[in-house]
């Protein structure tokens, strides 16, 4: 492996690709250290009320937290580990003799995107696979022992196929109990079946409804008919999440689940499309800020400047801010603006890859 890298990688391109990997890998530890300690001196008090033990403490919250937020500040992370080492390059004269040398600036920007690359491979994996299993196991911890807040959606309904409907009045998350429900079934425009029940219950180890002693009205043009029947358990194209509204609840299903959610969700109609939709083009499309950032980053910085590294890093730390600013106003945009989600996302993405190619033009060459 050594021999093919030395073949295939002249020494500036391994020395900028350890200088990028280094540094990143070193601030991304730093910054997971400092989010630790500043969330455990805000949550203290809640492990304490909720007598959370310290395995559940450390291998289900921080082992959801720690991987949540480094993903998230990732290619800020990046950003600002490429404006350091690559300002730091520029003040002690290291980039000069390398453009001097025959080598044009886009042949210098070639082990940036090798390494870029790399982060890029490892960030996908883990939005894609990586990242909703830990977000369930953060989530999980949070049900359990932060739970003081009733997350249940009231008056839910949901269109399960083309022809069948039901409204469930209230949802408890604790007991997985539903109460006053109702499943109605249509031919057309015509009702032809409408079943009612004071609770239905959700076993989680069958995945069926229990329904408890539903009442079912018939229909056939003018004439009804009336039948109670004893306690019955189905299958239903519903979960318990359909009735949850916690902010998070889709970050933490798998990628493929999601799909499958979204294409029921365009049946059901229950307002949550957008926010599903947001989630899973997000999961591919937020790692390309990788590859813009490390342009932006690579512009800004590889320009010797009177005061050394400084001016690059208060650069590189307000567009930090704005991208963040950018990204979340996408989301509204989604929400209020009905913009499509797959538009939405790309806005960042599009506006900061702009100025990247722009500060390329303007960049030492």
């Amino acid at each position: 492996m050594a021999s093919f890298l030395k073949k295939h990688l002249p020494v500036i391109d391994r020395y900028i690709i350890g200088k990028y990997l280094g540094t990143f890998t070193f601030t991304l530890a730093v910054f997971a250290g400092i989010t630790v300690v500043f969330d455990i001196s805000e949550r203290l008090d809640n492990f304490l009320k909720g007598k959370a033990p310290i395995h559940d403490i450390i291998f289900e919250y921080y082992a959801g937290f720690v991987p949540f937020y480094l993903n998230m500040l990732s290619p800020l992370i990046n950003f600002l580990a490429v404006i350091f080492f690559t300002a730091k390059m520029a003040n002690q004269t290291e980039i000069v003799p390398i453009l001097s040398g025959k080598a044009s600036f886009n042949r210098f920007l070639r082990p940036y995107f090798i390494s870029a690359t790399i982060v890029f491979i490892v960030s996908l994996a883990a939005n894609v696979f990586l990242i909703p299993y830990t977000n369930r196991l953060k989530n999980n911890f949070e049900n359990i022992y932060f739970n003081d807040v009733d997350p249940t959606r009231s008056e839910t309904h949901i269109q399960l196929d083309a022809h069948t409907f039901v409204y469930l009045q209230s949802y408890d998350e604790v007991t997985h109990i539903g109460y006053n429900f109702m499943l109605e079934r249509f031919d057309g425009d015509q009702m032809r079946e409408r079943l009612t029940a004071g609770q239905i219950r959700y076993d989680s180890v069958k995945n069926v409804w229990s329904i408890f002693t539903p009442k079912v009205r018939y229909i056939s043009g003018l004439k009804e008919k009336l039948v109670d029947l004893p306690t019955k358990d189905t299958v239903l194209e519903m979960r318990p999440r359909d009735f949850v509204v916690r902010d998070n609840v889709y970050m933490a299903i798998s990628t493929k689940e999601l799909h499958k959610d979204i294409i029921k969700e365009k049946i059901r109609g229950t307002g949550v499309l957008i926010d599903m939709q947001f989630e899973e083009y997000k999961r591919f499309v937020y790692p390309l800020s990788t590859y813009v950032l490390t342009l932006i980053g690579v512009s800004i910085s590889s320009r010797k400047v009177r005061g050394g590294i400084g001016l690059p890093l208060g650069i590189g730390i307000f567009l930090c801010f704005a991208y963040i600013v950018v990204d979340k106003f996408a989301f509204v945009f989604s929400i209020k603006g009905h913009m499509p989600p797959i538009i939405t996302v790309l806005i960042p993405n599009a506006l900061f890859g702009t100025l990247g190619f722009y500060l390329l033009a303007k960049a030492p060459k």
